[in-house]
């Protein structure tokens, strides 16, 4: 089939193509680039048109090609990652979201365990409840033992998870999900206060109206054994609510879903109660349900300050005939997940750049008339949306569980059980050029890092083009911008753009909220959100939240507090200066310390790396170069310095071996050597760093000092970095990202690197 010849001009960003080169382009058994953007998109638009094939073979599959290929060239619309990166080859999974349903027998839960890695290698990401898992201490018959509960079995999953790789791009994602009413759940809402523990996992508690309506009331509720349905205590539902509030506030974790609000807007109740989410919460579905999501960008629906609503409604119209094609494409990692996925056909259509679109109507996003644009924009998408999928259903039929659905009972029509979902949008909206999701800005200016070193501010395009037209553009004013990341405040930006050019911490909270119930109100799923905190926030600030949330009927709550996440509790039984001592001053050198050399083969030559000890552990590295001079020798002898600061700061060694340990460069060595092939002088030194851990602090005599060293709760590299930034008003940040070391964003459950795409729920 050949597409006519494309009249369109494909217009990314140098950060689009970057995304797409490293996460989705084909490429060949050198990874060398087999296509270029727009051969992605004619692949994906061809193979997608297949389809029609299946409902009329006089269809014209090269039209509906040339429509779907207009409709991702332009950037108007974009389907989930796994789409775009398997669509027309070998793997051809194109769903997104999938949920697992976990029995209380053992090989309900390996089997579980086994069908994740399947599904994770094919580039989805799997949510599960595990509520129906007998708590901890309860009797095995089988074994005449105890149940180690549902956590326990929780870290096999997040083990698995970790040596997974999603089509050779990126690790998968999981969301574990208990109900409060779970007698372990005061263990599952403090599993991630442990730093390194469930990294894979994003985890939320259902929470019923029965519990919500205990916590107003301040009673106590009941905790119910999920193997035999009996009362195993009580406990008090305010309190249990407070610890939620706490977590969320220390670690990002636990989410909470509203799992009733869920069920009353279950289309196939039938069927079965939903009882857990995708990783990002925006997608409810029952065990052994996936669904495909696609998003279009608001940001290309606004032309002069007015929307284009015909444009909106053509493109909704197309965006859904593309996903129910996608279902039909599709191939499923397991059997049981096809037939449902393709007796229910569920899709979900969502938005992106909604952000740009208030911008470019210069209109502030925690406004008034932010909140009616959102309405209004997301009533007229699930209203076309519905005529969409009801049109196919005209030509194709309603999809086949129609009539165990609510829709039988009242003579509704669909071809699709749900038609709209709200996603994150981490990495597409990045090929797009837009703003992520429903969110707000990010920054309206960052500092980028680049190759040798260069750093380089990039700016928000629109607010590049306010700049110029209305004359206050200078570039002293895009590098003062940012070093601030935001707009307030700055002398010479009118008070009219520091209104319009809100990023995500210039949002109140309670706003954060009041905006996803505006888009919940008119979608079929759920929302991907999150409510972003200051560092200052209070607790009573997040429990405040959650109670609005439940008030305006959103299906679920993620909360982000700066720094709450990716850091460590300073050692407890220290005053405060104490704590600020440990944190910023690095404890003195020693006159004489002691430790070993070892050389390493890197693809830059040989490398001699050094680590001395003091009383308290390792405290310093050198390292040198074979050949002493150049660039390499300076970075990594600057590398070796920030090192040796961090140890004699306190910072856990092994979490410096996890930042470091896997960091490639364009010259790895290819030599086999202990620990494995050495990726880069960065790799290198963390190796170096872990063979001596693992030599004289995890085994032989020194074992009990080991105890005293590695149990220590130091502050973590990433805590060290997010001081640096405190002076910015760059809030969401989340860390470095591990591959190109720029910074990344918490976005809706999910953290994101804009330069790179690189992307972990």
């Amino acid at each position: 089939m050949q597409l006519t010849k494309n009249k369109i001009e494909l217009n990314l960003t140098e950060n689009a193509r970057t995304v797409l080169k490293k996460r989705y382009l084909k490429k060949d058994h050198n990874e060398n680039s087999g296509e270029n953007p727009e051969d992605m998109f004619k692949r994906v638009a061809e193979n997608i048109a297949e389809a029609e094939k299946l409902y009329d073979k006089e269809a014209s599959v090269s039209r509906t090609a040339e429509e779907f290929y207009n409709l991702m060239i332009s950037l108007d619309f974009m389907p989930n990652s796994p789409t775009l990166m398997n669509a027309g080859r070998e793997l051809q999974q194109l769903s997104a979201c999938f949920v697992l349903p976990i029995e209380d027998s053992i090989e309900s839960i390996f089997d579980a365990v086994k069908y994740t890695a399947q599904i994770h290698k094919s580039g989805g990401g799997t949510g599960f409840s595990f509520s129906r898992l007998r708590p901890k201490n309860d009797e095995v018959r089988s074994t005449r033992g105890i149940s180690s509960g549902p956590v326990s079995f929780m870290k096999i999953f997040d083990t698995a998870t970790e040596t997974i790789i999603q089509g050779g791009t990126r690790r998968g994602a999981n969301m574990g999900i208990l109900s409060v009413h779970h007698p372990d759940i005061l263990e599952f809402i403090n599993s991630k206060s442990e730093q390194h523990i469930l990294n894979n996992f994003n985890i939320s508690v259902t929470i019923t109206d029965a519990f919500m309506d205990a916590v107003i009331s301040e009673d106590d509720y009941e905790l119910a054994n999920p193997r035999t349905g009996e009362v195993m205590g009580k406990l008090n539902a305010r309190e249990v609510f407070d610890l939620m509030a706490v977590r969320a506030w220390q670690y990002g974790d636990p989410g909470l879903v509203f799992i009733d609000e869920i069920n009353r807007g279950n289309p196939t109740p039938e069927l079965g109660q939903i009882e857990s989410t995708n990783p990002c919460g925006e997608q409810p579905l029952l065990p052994y349900e996936a669904c495909n999501l696609g998003s279009i960008n608001l940001k290309n629906m606004v032309t002069n300050g007015e929307i284009l609503w015909q444009k909106l409604i053509d493109t909704v119209h197309s965006a859904i005939h593309f996903l129910d094609n996608v279902i039909d494409m599709s191939e499923f990692p397991l059997g049981q997940i096809k037939e449902l996925v393709q007796s229910n056909r569920k899709i979900g259509l969502g938005v992106m750049g909604f952000a740009d679109m208030l911008i470019k109507m210069e209109i502030p996003y925690s406004s008034e008339d932010a909140f009616a644009v959102g309405r209004k924009i997301m009533k007229t998408i699930k209203e076309e949306a519905d005529i969409a999928s009801g049109m196919l259903a005209q030509k194709r039929g309603v999809f086949p569980n129609w009539g165990r659905s609510i829709y039988s009972k009242n003579g509704l029509n669909f071809r699709n059980a749900t038609r709209t979902t709200i996603a994150p949008t981490g990495t597409i909206s990045i090929i797009s050029g837009c703003s992520s999701g429903i969110e707000p800005l990010f920054a309206v200016s960052f500092v980028r890092n680049v190759l040798d070193n260069m750093v380089l501010p990039e700016t928000n395009s629109l607010f590049i083009e306010a700049a110029v037209s209305e004359n206050f553009y200078s570039d002293d004013l895009v590098r003062e911008i940012a070093l601030n990341g935001s707009v307030k405040g700055i002398k010479g930006v009118p008070l009219k753009y520091q209104n319009i050019f809100v990023t995500a911490h210039e949002v109140l909270p309670l706003d954060h909220v009041k905006m996803q119930s505006v888009f919940q109100e008119y979608t079929d799923n759920a929302v991907s959100k999150t409510v972003n905190f200051s560092n200052s926030a209070t607790i009573e600030d997040v429990k405040n939240v959650y109670l609005l949330a439940y008030n305006l009927k959103c299906k679920g709550i993620t909360v982000y507090r700066d720094g709450s996440r990716d850091t460590q509790v300073l050692t407890t039984g220290k005053t405060k200066e104490e704590k600020e001592k440990q944190k910023n001053a690095p404890r003195e050198r020693p006159v004489i310390t002691r430790g070993i050399t070892e050389k390493v083969i890197t693809g830059c030559g040989k490398l001699y790396v050094t680590i001395n000890e003091d009383v308290d552990g390792p405290c310093e590295i050198f390292a040198r170069m074979g050949k002493a001079g150049g660039c390499a020798a300076s970075q990594i002898d600057a590398q070796a310095r920030l090192i040796s600061m961090a140890l004699r700061s306190n910072v856990e060694p092994d979490s410096i071996v996890k930042q470091l340990k896997g960091m490639r460069c364009p010259s790895p060595s290819l030599l086999p050597q202990p620990g494995g092939k050495v990726l880069s002088c960065s790799d290198a030194l963390a190796k170096v760093l872990e063979h001596f851990l693992e030599e004289f602090y995890k085994k032989g005599p020194q074992k009990d000092i080991d105890k005293e060293i590695v149990k220590k709760k130091f502050i973590t590299h990433e805590q060290l970095d997010f001081d640096f930034q405190s002076n910015s008003q760059t809030k969401n940040i989340a860390g470095m990202c591990p591959e190109c070391g720029n910074i990344l964003e918490h976005e809706s459950g999910c953290v994101i690197c804009h330069c790179c795409g690189y992307s972990k729920c």
